[in-house]
C-alpha cells in the first residue's frame, strides 16, 4: 500500500495513515487502502482489536487539497460515485466486526472528523482539535454526518457543523465525539494497552456479535430491535463460547479464550 501501513502485534491490528507531509489527508488512494485494511483486518481470526492511528503532527486533516482540486471538475455522476467511495470506507470502519479504537493526535478535520465517529471508541490527546469545516469552503459535513450525528447527538452536530468552529479534546468528550483524553501520545498509548487488555480477556464471538447488534439497532424499530436482541442472546447463550464463558463465571476461572492469550 502507498499511504496505508498495518502491523499487527498479538491480537491488536494497528492501521495507520502514512501521510505526514500532507497532515494525513485523504484522497482516492488513502480511501481505497483504509477500506481494503478494515475489510481484511475483519476478516483476520488472529485479529481481537483495530487501532486506527496516524503518523506525524496530525491524525487526519480531511481531504487532500490536490484531490479537491479534481473534484471541481467531476460531473455530477462522478461526485456521486466519489462520495460513496469515501462512504463505503466510512462503512467498512463502522461494520468492522472487531472493535475499532480511534488514536487521535493533532488535529482531526472535516472528513478527519468523521473517521473519529466512524471508530466504536475514540482517544484523544488533551492538545488535539477537531473541527467539522466544510461549511467554510461552501460545501457540508454530508457522508461524514451519519456518524459524527450518531456519536454526538443532533444538537451537538447542528451547532459544529454550521459554525465550524474548533473544538478542543475535552468539548469532545463532553460531546461524546471522543471516550477519553490523554494528557499526551505516551499515556495516549498506555490508555490503549489498558483497553485493548480488558477487552481481549471478552470473548471474540461475543464481541464480534455485540458489536453487530449494536451497529444495527438503530435501523430498527423497537419491536425489530427487541426480536434482534433477544434472538441473539439466545444464540449466544447456547454457543460453544457462550458456554464456555458462563461455565468459567461459575467456576470462578478463566474462560479457554483468555487462558489461550496467556
Amino acid at each position: 500500500m502507498q499511504f496505508v501501513t498495518q502491523s499487527n502485534e498479538g491480537p491488536v491490528a494497528k492501521i495507520t495513515i502514512a501521510r505526514p507531509e500532507l497532515h494525513n489527508a485523504f484522497n482516492e488512494v488513502v480511501i481505497a487502502e483504509l477500506t481494503e485494511a478494515f475489510v481484511r483486518a475483519g476478516q483476520d481470526d488472529s485479529v481481537r482489536v483495530v487501532v486506527l492511528a496516524s503518523e506525524g503532527k496530525s491524525f487526519c486533516a480531511g481531504a487532500d487539497i490536490h484531490w479537491m482540486k479534481r473534484m471541481v471538475d467531476y460531473s455530477f455522476e462522478q461526485n456521486v460515485a466519489d462520495a460513496n467511495e469515501m462512504a463505503n470506507m466510512l462503512r467498512a470502519i463502522r461494520e468492522c466486526p472487531k472493535p475499532v479504537i480511534a488514536r487521535v493526535h493533532g488535529a482531526a478535520i472535516g472528513g478527519g472528523v468523521g473517521l473519529v465517529a466512524a471508530c466504536d471508541i475514540a482517544v484523544a490527546t488533551e492538545s488535539a482539535l477537531f473541527c467539522l469545516s466544510e461549511v467554510k469552503l461552501g460545501i457540508l459535513p454530508a457522508v461524514i454526518s451519519p456518524y459524527v450525528l450518531e456519536k454526538i447527538g443532533r444538537g451537538h452536530l447542528q451547532r459544529y457543523a454550521l459554525t465550524a468552529e474548533r473544538f478542543v479534546a475535552a468539548e469532545a468528550k463532553r460531546i461524546g465525539l471522543v471516550s477519553d483524553v490523554s494528557a499526551d501520545e505516551s499515556a495516549l498509548d498506555g490508555w490503549i494497552t489498558r483497553i485493548v487488555g480488558i477487552m481481549s480477556k471478552n470473548g471474540p464471538e461475543a464481541l464480534r456479535h455485540c458489536k453487530r447488534v449494536l451497529t444495527e439497532m438503530a435501523r430498527f424499530d423497537w419491536d425489530a430491535a427487541q426480536e434482534l436482541t433477544t434472538r441473539e442472546i439466545a444464540e449466544r447463550r447456547v454457543s460453544v463460547e457462550g458456554q464456555e464463558g458462563l461455565k468459567a463465571f461459575l467456576e470462578k476461572r478463566d474462560p479457554e479464550w483468555v487462558r489461550r492469550t496467556k
